[in-house]
């Protein structure tokens, strides 16, 4: 891509889908992100596929090339405006704190993920990347999908609080009153966008009409 080509988008932020349930949620947050005209780097691991494939309809193939041309026409993104990387790709631009700067959600975030951010196993890309965000203290969003949790899983995401990540649990709300299951899933994706400082109408803010 060009650099004028990069500098028609707002700032990266990358986003991980990992095999626990609600794909739902990181599908729904990479279409977000294409309408607030940001550049999305994207990473989904095998087992995500796997999920994507039993929780929907969506069709996206392994390949870094061909998922970004999926995910591109699924979500209207412009040339150039999605990138993908395999689970693999230790050049780019995530896998060095020296790469360009991004924000990273992790979404939804299994426990496994969990556990090796907590303990900088980076055996992959998207483990590597958010150690990358740890030790760079660049935003570090985590949405756990998993219940009940247990003592490993709350002292790992007590650790990555304590380190500057942020536990967001797939745990919507029900105040907005929610109609749909879309309803459920725009909720978690505004509290996402709330804390990326990222503008969005997926749903009004506590205390506004």
């Amino acid at each position: 891509m060009s650099d004028l080509a990069a500098q028609a988008f707002g700032p990266p932020v990358t986003v991980a889908l990992t095999g626990a349930s609600g794909a739902q949620y990181g599908l729904r947050l990479i279409e977000a992100l294409v309408a607030a005209e940001r550049e999305v780097w994207v990473m989904i691991s095998k087992a995500a596929h796997l999920v994507i494939a039993t929780e929907t309809d969506v069709d996206l193939p392994a390949r870094p090339e061909r998922l970004a041309e999926a995910l591109a026409q699924r979500s209207g993104a412009r040339p150039g405006q999605i990138r993908c990387f395999g689970r693999e790709e230790w050049m780019a631009p995530v896998a060095s704190g020296s790469g360009a700067p991004s924000s990273m959600v992790i979404c939804p975030c299994s426990t496994g993920t969990l556990s090796a951010v907590a303990t900088g196993a980076s055996n992959n890309l998207i483990e590597r990347a958010a150690d990358v965000a740890l030790k760079e203290r660049r935003q570090l969003v985590m949405v756990l999908r998993e219940t009940p949790l247990s003592a490993i899983h709350l002292e790992h995401m007590l650790n990555l609080t304590r380190l500057g990540a942020v536990m967001l649990p797939a745990a919507p709300g029900f105040y907005h009153q929610p109609a749909t299951i879309d309803d459920l899933v725009d909720f978690i994706v505004a509290r996402i966008l709330n804390q990326l400082g990222i503008e969005h109408r997926l749903m009004p803010r506590w205390g506004e009409p």
